[in-house]
């Protein structure tokens, strides 16, 4: 079974980012997360991060609409 929260480095591992990039990510608040224990350790949430995930996807897809590719001429 798999875990419903991850570290941030699992976070990282699977978006294949560095582990400050993910912590950014969720300082911000681009992608939710939750502080547990006393020690105020970060967790996130498979299903938070799929929703991010899909997210990214709208989001890439919105802007390649608005920002096509245009073959260049030869110089």
């Amino acid at each position: 079974m798999e875990s419903r929260f991850l570290l941030l480095s699992d976070v990282a591992a699977e978006l294949n980012v560095s582990d400050s990039q993910v912590y950014h990510m969720v300082r911000s608040g681009e992608l939710p997360a939750i502080k547990i224990g006393g020690r105020g350790q970060w967790r996130v949430e498979r299903a938070r991060l799929e929703e991010y995930i899909q997210r990214k996807y709208a989001e890439t897809a919105e802007w390649v609409k608005d920002n096509p590719l245009v073959d260049r001429e030869p110089d």
